[in-house]
C-alpha cells in the first residue's frame, strides 16, 4: 500500500499565525518542528495500517519547512520548488491514497489563516461553478489521477470545508478557529495521536475493503472530462497578464477562466499563481 502525504502548515497543530509559518517570523522555526511533527504521526498511522511507501510532499510556501532530519525515516520528502504539480507534486496513480495535513480553509473563510494559495490576492476562485480552494482543487485533481484522498488534518473551518466537499474523507481538527489569527488548541500530543489513529483507522478499513470481490468494470472512460476552473484576483493587472496564455478567457476585468482536463489544469493553475507572484508583491496574510 503506497500512501502519499501533501502537507501544508496552516492548519498544523498549534499554529495560529503569519509568524508561526512564514520563513523569517519569529516562530518560524518551532513552526516547522511543529508540522514535521504532525506528518510523523500520519506517518505513523500510515506504517501501522500496512503501508509500504509513505511519500511526503511539503506543500506550503517556499516548500522548504518540513526537517528531513526529524522526519519520519520511512517517508521519501518531495521538497523545494518549483514544481510542476505543486502542492501535488509527486502524486501518480500508483498510490492507494492521500492524506492532507496541515491545511487550510478557503479565501473568505473564517478559518485561522484562511486564504487560497496566494494569501489576499486571490479573492475567490470557483471549480465548474463550485466555490473551491486548496482543499476541493487538491481532492478534485487527486480523484482525476484515481487516488481518493481519505484523511485531512487542519482546524475545525478546514474540516467543515471538507466535508462539504466530500463528507467520506475523515478530518481531525487539532483547533477551533476563534478568528483568522486566533484559535482554541488542542493539546499537543492530543492532536498528534488523534491524527495518527484517524490515518490508522481510515487506512486499516479501507485496505480490508479492498480484499472483497472486485465489482464488475465499468466500461473504460474516454479520458478526463474537461473543467472549468474560474478566478477572481485582488489585482486586475495580473488578470489581463493572464489572458495571454492560449485557452484564458476573461469573464470580468479581474476574473479569468479556462478549461481542461484536471490534473493538467491544476498545472496551469500554478502557473498562473507564478505569473501573479511575479507582478505583486503582496504579503501572504495581509
Amino acid at each position: 500500500m503506497r500512501i502519499y502525504i501533501s502537507a501544508d502548515m496552516e492548519g498544523v497543530t498549534g499554529l495560529v499565525d503569519a509568524d508561526d509559518v512564514q520563513p523569517g517570523g519569529r516562530d518560524y522555526e518551532r513552526g516547522r518542528v511543529m508540522m514535521t511533527e504532525d506528518v510523523n504521526a500520519a506517518v505513523r498511522g500510515a506504517l501501522s495500517a500496512g503501508a509500504t511507501a509513505v511519500t511526503v510532499n511539503d506543500a506550503h510556501g517556499p516548500m522548504r519547512n518540513l526537517l528531513p532530519e526529524l522526519l519520519h525515516p520511512a517517508a521519501r520528502l518531495v521538497r523545494g520548488r518549483p514544481k510542476a504539480m505543486g502542492m501535488l507534486e509527486g502524486l501518480d496513480a500508483g498510490h492507494d491514497a492521500a492524506l492532507c495535513v496541515g491545511y487550510h480553509s478557503r479565501a473568505g473563510a473564517l478559518g485561522v489563516m484562511s486564504h487560497s494559495f496566494m494569501g489576499h490576492e486571490i479573492e475567490d476562485m470557483w471549480l465548474d461553478d463550485r466555490p473551491v480552494g486548496e482543499i476541493g482543487l487538491a481532492h478534485a485533481t487527486a480523484a482525476a489521477l484515481g487516488v481518493p484522498v481519505v484523511m485531512l488534518s487542519g482546524d475545525d473551518t478546514a474540516c467543515a470545508e471538507t466535508a462539504a466537499w466530500d463528507p467520506a474523507v475523515t478530518c481531525v481538527a487539532v483547533k477551533r478557529a476563534a478568528g483568522r489569527f486566533a484559535a482554541e488548541l488542542s493539546p499537543v500530543a492530543e492532536a498528534r495521536l488523534a491524527i495518527e489513529t484517524a490515518v490508522a483507522t481510515t487506512l486499516t478499513a479501507r485496505r480490508a475493503a479492498t480484499t472483497e470481490p472486485a465489482p464488475e468494470p465499468a466500461e473504460p472512460a474516454a479520458g478526463h472530462a474537461p473543467s472549468t476552473l474560474t478566478v477572481r484576483w485582488q489585482s486586475a493587472s495580473v488578470a489581463a497578464t493572464l489572458l495571454g496564455i492560449p485557452g484564458v478567457t476573461s469573464a470580468d476585468d479581474r476574473t479569468v477562466r479556462v478549461s481542461g482536463p484536471l490534473p493538467q489544469l491544476y498545472r496551469l493553475f500554478g502557473v498562473w499563481t507564478r505569473v501573479a507572484t511575479a507582478l505583486t508583491n503582496q504579503a501572504p496574510y495581509c
